[in-house]
């Protein structure tokens, strides 16, 4: 329902954009032509770059192909003698003109060409993430649903079951839905993070989320690792969606908790960086990605895909590096330029 409003959107701003532009060009040829009484000898190479700017700026060939055309008549009546006569009988003006438009075509349609492929590779990656994920959650779900179609037939079809057998099934039941009710969250992130919707960001400060997630990451697991945290100098404020960035952290944790064997704390460390925020989860366990790479561990997978995923819906970076013990997850958030 939204494709047409979004699409008539579309079609409005690169009508404004061309508009702009060539006003433009048209504005500064004017007042080049005050300093030659004669043919301007600027205009063909002035809305030659408008025609650039306007196919680099526009979605599709039509608004570089119409100002090409637009361009070479503007050239041909206002600033080439005979003003404001359109004449094709000059000397060498034919091929001048044959050739402004020849380029202007070229440009377009090579501009517009460059675009389409960049969305095109854009389009095949975040297929790619979706394939990713789709063979993550039919991986993380298969055994947590046997378990608990396991577990919820014992109780049926053994009625007999002594009472302390019966709470372990239950409590079995119990921890595997709460398990699918994070993934849902997890699914349901990584869905806001791609799906074209606009994140409603403002300024929040990094060390009030992680201590969220640090709350929701004990209630979740019960887990008592200690976390080390080495906070940033002064207060890390950074545009981002709290809750989205909540659950990075919270992921992060519960995968070094589940996943990284072996690991005695988790080390948090935060700092300012070229005006956003750089945030580092380490473990000195077995390590995030050899964990994510066996196929016994549920949920470390789509974990770190979600995380990734929201961080670059924010515009930031997210890699996992090994180092000699464990594993760090480096996390890069811009600051209101937006770069990182």
């Amino acid at each position: 329902m939204n494709a047409k409003p979004k699409r008539l959107s579309t079609y409005a701003r690169d009508i404004l954009v061309s508009v702009a532009i060539f006003l433009a060009a048209f504005g500064i040829c004017r007042l080049l032509s005050q300093l030659h009484d004669d043919n301007n000898p600027f205009a063909s190479q002035v809305f030659t770059l408008a025609v650039l700017l306007i196919s680099y700026w526009t979605r599709s060939y039509t608004p570089g192909i119409v100002c090409s055309l637009l361009g070479v008549v503007c050239v041909n009546v206002f600033f080439t003698y005979p003003f404001y006569h359109f004449n094709m009988n000059g000397v060498g003006y034919p091929l001048t003109f044959l050739v402004m438009l020849a380029v202007s075509l070229l440009v377009s349609m090579l501009t517009t060409r460059v675009r389409r492929e960049e969305q095109l590779r854009f389009e095949a990656e975040t297929e790619k993430i979706r394939s990713g994920l789709l063979r993550a959650i039919s991986h993380d779900l298969r055994t947590p649903i046997t378990g608990i179609l396991g577990c919820s037939a014992a109780l049926l079809n053994q009625p007999e079951l002594p009472l302390d057998q019966r709470e372990t099934l239950l409590g079995e039941i119990q921890t595997e839905a709460n398990w699918l009710l994070r993934m849902t969250e997890n699914i349901l992130s990584v869905t806001k993070s791609q799906d074209g919707v606009v994140l409603r960001k403002s300024e929040q400060a990094v060390e009030e989320v992680l201590s969220s997630a640090i709350l929701k990451f004990r209630r979740n697991t019960g887990s008592d690792l200690p976390i080390q945290i080495v906070a940033a100098d002064t207060l890390l404020m950074v545009p981002m969606d709290a809750m989205l960035l909540e659950q990075v952290f919270v992921n992060l944790l519960e995968n070094v908790a589940r996943h990284a064997h072996g690991a005695s704390q988790i080390a948090v460390k935060m700092r300012a960086m070229d005006g956003g925020a750089e945030i580092q989860i380490s473990d000195d366990g077995c390590g995030l990605r050899q964990a994510a790479e066996n196929d016994t561990d549920r949920g470390t997978g789509i974990g770190l895909m979600v995380c990734e995923a929201i961080v670059r819906a924010h515009g930031g970076t997210f890699d996992i590096q090994a180092t000699d013990h464990g594993t760090t997850a480096r996390i890069l958030l811009p600051g209101e330029e937006g770069t990182v």
